[in-house]
């Protein structure tokens, strides 16, 4: 089998694949503090209350833009599965031309979307991704990574509302009703999430203004608060929660790994 890890800045999600089957998946919290006995602790339960033991997996492959938490989670991922961990960057050998200013600061993460994408839709695509910050990751029919935008994440956004203005509540992130908030945490609802939603919507239409080639990009969407927001939204296609994953074991293959 194939283990797959998306490290991000607040969650990891990981993969379990069967040839090209996902037969499962979960997300841990990012914590800088664990020790690699604990990864290998965590991500070998969870492997086995997937029904699998750690011993069936075969190649591992890590995307990560958290690198100080990578190095405890990959010396966990080997102790756990007695496998070597294949970790994914920027030149790591894909059919992705980097064609931006600065093709070794692109995140991994973004890097699987774009392959992602274009596996889903074969042509030119824009990737929304929910995390901790929101990425429009920009890709072209022809296979090439051509930048896009990086905001702050919903939740960040709304953590720092709440952090630097006393008087207002922490609030669960579902949307109100109404956007007229008649209690404090109605309007705080509706300025994040509806705001959120404008503002993916107005980045959307910016980017297709600009867009390099005469096809329409299509617009999906991933990343933990996806379901929340894409409601909300009227320019995304559709969403996929599992894109990064797919994007994952679209890079080992080419990546040569066997499971």
């Amino acid at each position: 089998m194939l283990l797959t890890l998306d490290v991000g800045n607040t969650e990891i999600t990981a993969g379990l694949f069967r040839g090209d089957e996902l037969l499962a998946s979960w997300r841990m919290t990012t914590l800088p503090d664990r020790t690699p006995d604990e990864w290998a602790s965590a991500i070998g339960g969870f492997t086995v209350h997937a029904g699998h033991s750690p011993n069936e997996v075969r190649a591992t492959l890590v995307a990560s833009v958290a690198p100080t938490v990578t190095r405890a989670v990959v010396r966990g991922l080997e102790r756990v599965t007695g496998s070597a961990v294949r970790s994914l960057d920027p030149s790591s050998d894909l059919p992705l031309r980097l064609d931006v200013d600065e093709p070794l600061g692109v995140g991994a993460d973004r890097i699987v979307n774009s392959l992602a994408a274009l596996d889903l839709f074969g042509g030119d695509a824009i990737v929304v991704d929910f995390g901790t910050a929101t990425t429009f990751d920009c890709v072209t029919g022809d296979r090439r990574f051509i930048g896009g935008v990086i905001m702050p994440g919903i939740r960040t956004s709304a953590d720092q509302l709440t952090q630097k203005a006393a008087k207002l509540p922490a609030t669960e992130l579902t949307p109100p009703a109404r956007v007229i908030g008649r209690r404090t945490e109605d309007c705080i609802k509706a300025g994040v999430l509806y705001g959120a939603a404008e503002a993916v919507d107005g980045i959307v239409r910016r980017i297709r203004e600009e867009w390099p080639t005469p096809d329409v990009p299509a617009v999906v969407a991933t990343g933990g608060l996806a379901d929340i927001i894409v409601p909300l939204c009227r320019t995304v296609d559709r969403t996929s929660p599992g894109l990064t994953l797919l994007g994952l074991r679209i890079a080992a293959r080419h990546l040569g790994l066997a499971w």
